[in-house]
């Protein structure tokens, strides 16, 4: 608000000095200038009148003259007056109109809306840095389970954009930099529902600003941060980032997951789909302990070459450019793999899989059309940069798309809206692909065709009154009576309970014979619709009581008198 009235001020100070200086010339002569009353004597108009008669004059509307007709003179002041009142009226309209168009003075109007508006907001919010690709798809994902997002865009184009988009909320939008710490304040990074901040611009150095700022201004919050430099995430986490996300360094992981333990790579894919529109993705097999072919040596290049190489896999590496991102351990093909004659050089013949992983979405989709025609057999992983460019990356039919903004989102969502999702797939590292394997065929029993829907449940008053109720009385709930449907109680629900949390102890995959308490904490996996009988066995008392016990136990007054008689 400060800053809006400095502009007024300051734009309307030539204007309003003017306008000033031809109200007091134009008084003052109208009280100096003699008249003549109805009975010829001489007159002088007092200031009051002179004010009022110089008022009504400016707006050339025009009352008649007052209090008596005037002379000569007095109309020849009159009559100059006019013309320099309308003229400084035109210039100060004009400044007006002017000012209200200017650029500086909307942004001002529109930040001190925005903050207005967050200062308002009384329900938890998360601040989003950046609306690119990885920040578009973020605040989609988490506007679509119902969270609110304030977003920080710093350019002008994207900020307008998101109120194109169809979001299930509001998303207030702040066209600002997100380094400097005002803009970070203006957005709510102070506000007591802020429950945290997502830094996903393109920018290291910025997202580092982002993260510094936000701890030092709210030291208790929770960050999240994009990073693809290990120089970087180091700088980051030294001032507590919680979470850092390297979109390279996570793929390569899936990658060495997807080689290792197929069915556990399936079960990640699976539940952090987060959409249940998504069909569910098909396993895939890369080929381990055989020889691969990666097209570009960049930072995504050099993560998946590590991790193959740490799985025993020979690499070779075509690089257009070997001065810039350097010579791997096993040398390289210069060139930049669009062309056979490279992709011959590298072994492509021999080769079982290949990795198109340069910066550019067109090279990635001739290396992988060059390379088929010359090996069909092969295993094709291709980088996608841009979202826009989806339906071409689907029609060249690649095993594995690698889309680091989706990467991302998707990450993150699951940290803020399912954080014990990320737990239990830590624990599920641990397990052996068996176990995985096994559990994945419940699930696809469940959802059939369509990515599976999760959901986090507390023992509480408010999640599941009923089940408190219980407990509180001295009986027992199970989890298998969770699980019964409340409309046949020999049926089971559609639904399966991946992990419990019960304090420090996370249980995955708890048995039915587990009993529950107050404060456990329950993540839930299921098909389309899955939850709505479970949410009926949680809150209400006499659905609890049947699939406990095949009896209803609690009426209402009137069932009660006619159950007696």
């Amino acid at each position: 608000m400060d800053s809006i009235i400095f502009l007024i001020f300051r734009r309307m100070r030539p204007p309003l000095i003017t306008l000033l200086l031809v109200y007091t010339v134009s008084i003052l002569g109208l009280t100096l200038i003699p008249g003549q009353d109805a009975d010829g004597n001489v007159w002088h108009m007092d200031f009051f009148h002179a004010f009022y008669f110089v008022s009504f004059m400016s707006t050339t509307i025009g009352f008649g003259e007052i209090p008596y007709e005037f002379t000569d003179a007095q109309r020849l002041w009159v009559l100059l007056s006019i013309y320099a009142s309308v003229i400084a009226w035109l210039y100060a309209i004009g400044t007006i109109l002017s000012l209200v168009q200017d650029k500086t003075f909307k942004q001002a109007v529109a930040e001190n809306k925005l903050a207005r508006h967050i200062r308002d907001m009384r329900e938890p919010f998360y601040l989003v840095c950046g609306y690119g690709e990885t920040g578009s798809a973020l605040v989609r994902g988490l506007t679509d389970v119902g969270y609110h997002v304030v977003v920080i865009e710093i350019d002008e184009q994207r900020s307008q954009i998101i109120k194109l988009e169809n979001l299930r909320d509001y998303v207030p939008t702040l066209h600002g930099d997100a380094r400097k710490p005002l803009h970070l304040q203006e957005a709510g990074l102070q506000h007591p529902q802020c429950q945290g901040v997502v830094a996903v611009t393109n920018d290291n150095e910025a997202n580092l600003k982002i993260a510094i700022t936000s701890k030092l201004l709210h030291p208790h919050i929770n960050v999240i941060c994009r990073a693809d430099s290990h120089d970087y995430e180091k700088n980051m986490a030294s001032f507590g980032t919680d979470h850092i996300i390297d979109p390279f360094d996570t793929f390569a992981t899936y990658l060495a997951t997807a080689i290792e333990e197929p069915c556990l790579y399936l079960l990640q894919m699976w539940l952090y789909s987060g959409n249940e529109e998504v069909r569910l993705e098909e396993p895939v097999y890369p080929p381990r302990n055989k020889p691969w072919i990666i097209c570009g040596f960049g930072r995504f290049g050099k993560a998946v070459y590590q991790r193959l190489k740490k799985e025993g896999n020979d690499i070779i590496v075509v690089e257009a450019r070997p001065d810039l991102t350097g010579l791997p351990a096993g040398g390289v093909v210069e060139g930049r793999g669009t062309e056979a004659e490279t992709l011959m050089q590298a072994g492509v013949e021999q080769a079982a899989g290949l990795i198109a992983g340069t910066d550019n979405d067109a090279n990635n989709l001739s290396i992988v059309v060059t390379a088929r025609e010359l090996n069909p057999e092969l295993f094709f992983i291709v980088r996608q940069n841009y979202s826009d460019n989806s339906a071409i990356i689907r029609a060249v039919n690649a095993d594995m798309v690698m889309q680091p903004s989706r990467i991302i989102a998707d990450k993150i969502r699951v940290l803020l809206a399912t954080p014990m999702l990320n737990e239990f797939v830590s624990l599920a590292y641990h397990q052996d692909n068996e176990w995985a394997c096994e559990l994945v065929s419940r699930i696809s029993a469940l959802v059939v065709r369509h990515a599976p829907q999760l959901l986090e449940i507390v023992i509480d008053d408010e999640q599941a009154r009923a089940v408190v109720d219980v407990l509180n009385g001295g009986q027992k709930v199970y989890l298998k009576d969770l699980l019964r449907d409340p409309w046949k109680r020999r049926d089971h629900l559609n639904c399966i309970v991946l992990m419990m949390q019960r304090d420090d102890e996370r249980i995955p995959l708890p048995g039915d014979e587990t009993e529950l308490r107050i404060g456990d904490r329950l993540l839930f996996c299921a098909g389309r619709s899955g939850f709505t009988r479970l949410e009926w066995n949680l809150q209400h008392d006499n659905v609890l009581s049947y699939v406990r016990l095949g009896r209803v136990e609690k009426h209402g007054w009137l069932w009660s008198k006619l159950t007696k008689k």
